[in-house]
C-alpha cells in the first residue's frame, strides 16, 4: 500500500470515529496540495470546531515541516477552529497534540512516540 493510500485510509478511519460519537466530520480532499492553507479533517459538535492535520508512522518519529504546521495554524485561525495534529503510530491508536506540544527540531517539528505517550490525548479525551 502506498504512503498516500495509508494516509487516506487513516483519515477515513478517524472520520468514522468522529461520526460514531455524533460529531460531524469531513475529509478535505487535496489538503496540502493546493496553494491555500487547509487541514486534512474538519470536525464539529456544535460547541467546538477542530481543524486536524493527520499523520501516520511506522517509525518512532514523524516529522512535520514548519510550512505544514504554519498552514494548519493559519487555516484554523481563519476558520475559527482549534488546530490539532492527529498521529497514529503502527499498532497504536490515535493520539492528538496541540501545536504547542510539537517538538521543534530546528528545521522541522518532530513527534516522537515517547512524546505522544506523555503529552498526547486519546480520541475519547479529545472529544470530551
Amino acid at each position: 500500500m502506498s504512503r498516500k493510500s495509508k494516509g487516506i485510509n487513516a483519515e477515513r478511519d478517524l472520520i468514522h470515529k468522529f461520526w460514531s460519537k455524533d460529531w460531524a466530520c469531513i475529509r478535505v480532499a487535496g489538503s496540502g496540495s493546493m496553494r491555500y492553507p487547509s487541514s486534512d479533517i474538519l470536525a464539529s459538535n456544535k460547541l467546538r470546531r477542530l481543524a486536524i492535520e493527520c499523520k501516520t508512522s511506522g517509525e518512532k518519529n514523524r516529522y512535520l515541516t514548519k510550512e505544514e504546521v504554519q498552514q494548519l495554524k493559519t487555516f484554523a485561525e481563519l476558520f475559527g477552529a482549534e488546530p490539532w495534529v492527529a498521529i497514529k503510530f503502527d499498532r497504536k491508536g490515535w493520539f492528538f497534540l496541540t501545536l504547542d506540544d510539537l517538538e521543534d527540531s530546528g528545521s522541522n517539528f518532530v513527534i516522537s512516540s515517547e512524546r505522544v505517550m506523555n503529552k498526547g490525548l486519546l480520541f475519547e479525551e479529545l472529544i470530551k
